[in-house]
């Protein structure tokens, strides 16, 4: 059985730092690739960052230059590493492996 389990999250003041944590069990970690995503109140989910197998990331425009995404692939992990947070950054945050998803973890950035 497949398991995404994420921790991190939290509330934040903006311009602060959070990082994520994803642990994966129950699938070949290193064979796929990774992924983090934010859902806002009302707005649909989106990518913000990925890694493929050979750990190459992807951002989108709103996370480059402040976050990063990595992963460790002997400890079944992937981070995202975020910086310069905003308000705007607020919601609750997923990670995908393959075509699996975690339960999420909130990100309130907030003063």
């Amino acid at each position: 059985q497949v398991r995404l389990v994420e921790s991190g999250g939290g509330l934040v003041q903006p311009g602060g730092s959070l990082r994520l944590s994803c642990a994966a069990s129950g699938l070949i970690f290193s064979t796929v690739e990774q992924g983090w995503y934010r859902q806002a109140p009302g707005k649909e989910r989106e990518l913000v960052a990925s890694i493929t197998r050979d750990s190459r990331p992807k951002y989108a425009d709103s996370a480059k230059g402040r976050f990063t995404i990595s992963r460790d692939n002997g400890k079944r992990m992937v981070y995202l590493q975020m910086t310069s947070l905003k308000s705007e950054d607020t919601a609750e945050y997923y990670c995908k492996a393959g075509m699996f998803w975690g339960q999420g973890t909130q990100v309130t950035v907030s003063s």
